[in-house]
């Protein structure tokens, strides 16, 4: 028992909706909007001083819930409905603890809820993923009220001083008398590069455009480098047409270099997405093979490749990922879902993980402690997220150890959803020189303030 133990006691959820300023595919899937699920909680120390903080997350049904039975709406609307249950049923005003603690015992209701959900829907039984993602909402605002009632910002109350318990509660006996103030920074880190997604869509140049959006945003990746002075690309990639793949990483590869010699840039850099669409192994490394004979610089510039084969490792145990992280860091994503999947992967090749706040607070800090015991290459993704959940994606690169860049693709696909946080924070919304200002994450709560 600690004096800075919280219980929960009371809890709003709702929801807003967001279209797309213009479509995002990635692994065959094509996303035209984002709906938000926005959750506060109410949190109460046990001499009674109260506080409130919040949470927002994409809800990403068409990523976390790929269902061949159900249509995206009915995957969306049950996500939103166990969002909410999660956020209802929270409410303990007699159970104490830290946010992690807290979480910890509250999880273990989840797959109920889920049950519960998909019941009354005559729905499919909703998968991890999707419970984590719908959940996440409420994990981020429980965590930003603890920080905000103790007055402090929550990445510094991760201690033995704060904690009642040691990682090994939460992970395995490797983590005895370990907290996780060991595995977060002492303060964030000042400035970021943004990593810009290149989606499967997604004109690359003014060739590419077929219908002009004249929205005054760039249109065209040539016209985005440009814009934001970007360094760091992800590509979006088939995984099943081999051919199309290594002619995409090429073409975006003569286009950064025309452009960043334009600029004066040297140095930049990549990252590959197949989203799991890849069969096995062997297509990873012929098209790592055929990009090295065409163009050896673009795979110098490769820092990692995501999640190349199907997310379900245990029922693919062939598709392992020596020989390719051999070559690469190759991170897992939608494979992680809590640490025995994390140790499964190990097992299985994957060297890097993925580290997503739509997972989680709680699973982003815990993944990303495990991740650097294990010597794992480290990066955080952002699921598209816009406004305050880009804020909350972007405070865990800045403040966990080995995270070397920020994903942020809202700006590109969603600017309507961070009308007014733009204004608030324009260093981490308004980007010049490729950076972002990460350092400001040092408020009480989550690191920002909610609009």
């Amino acid at each position: 028992m600690k004096a800075t133990d919280i219980c929960i006691a009371e809890t709003e959820s709702k929801t807003a909706y967001f279209p797309y300023r213009s479509p995002a595919k990635f692994g065959g899937r094509v996303v035209n909007d984002v709906m938000l699920l926005d959750v506060s909680v109410r949190v109460r120390t046990r001499n009674g001083k109260e506080a409130t903080g919040h949470g927002s997350m994409s809800m990403g049904n068409i990523w976390a819930w790929p269902s061949k039975t159900m249509t995206t709406d009915q995957t969306l609307q049950a996500m939103v409905e166990f969002g909410h249950k999660v956020a209802a049923g929270a409410k303990n005003p007699g159970e104490f603890g830290h946010p992690l603690e807290l979480i910890h015992n509250y999880s273990k209701e989840y797959q109920r809820l889920a049950d519960e959900t998909t019941q009354s829907q005559k729905a499919d039984p909703m998968v991890k993923l999707a419970q984590l993602v719908a959940a996440s909402p409420f994990e981020a605002a429980l965590f930003d009220a603890y920080g905000r009632v103790l007055g402090a910002n929550v990445y510094q109350l991760l201690s033995k001083e704060y904690c009642n318990c040691d990682l090994s509660h939460f992970l395995n006996k490797e983590f005895a008398g370990e907290y996780l103030d060991q595995y977060i920074e002492k303060k964030p880190k000042e400035r970021m590069p943004l990593y810009h997604l290149v989606g499967a869509l997604d004109p690359l140049d003014k060739s590419d455009v077929e219908k002009p959006l004249n929205d005054g945003l760039p249109e065209d990746l040539a016209e985005w480098i440009m814009y934001n002075g970007l360094t760091h690309l992800k590509i979006k990639l088939n995984g099943d047409d081999l051919d199309w793949d290594v002619n995409r990483v090429l073409r975006v590869d003569r286009i950064a270099e025309e452009v960043q010699s334009r600029r004066g840039i040297k140095q930049w850099f990549y990252s590959a997405d197949f989203n799991e669409k890849c069969e096995n192994v062997e297509y990873v490394l012929n098209f790592l093979n055929r990009i090295k004979e065409k163009q050896p610089k673009a795979i110098d510039r490769l820092q990692y490749i995501e999640q190349p084969t199907n997310r379900n490792l245990r029922q693919y145990p062939e598709n392992k990922m020596h020989k390719a992280a051999a070559v690469k860091p190759v991170v897992i994503d939608e494979a992680l879902v809590d640490f025995d999947s994390l140790l499964y992967c190990r097992e299985m090749g994957y060297s890097g993980v993925a580290l997503k706040a739509c997972k989680g607070h709680a699973e982003a800090l815990l993944m990303g402690a495990a991740a650097q015991k294990y010597k794992m290459f480290l990066c955080v993704q952002d699921l598209t997220c816009p406004g305050a959940s880009f804020l909350h994606s972007a405070s865990l690169s800045a403040w966990i150890p080995g995270v070397q860049a920020i994903e942020g693709n809202g700006r590109q696909y969603c600017p309507a959803a961070n009308k007014g946080w733009e204004d608030l924070y324009p260093g981490m919304f308004k980007v010049t020189d490729g950076t972002l200002n990460s350092g400001i994450f040092t408020e009480p709560g989550l690191g920002f303030h909610w609009i």
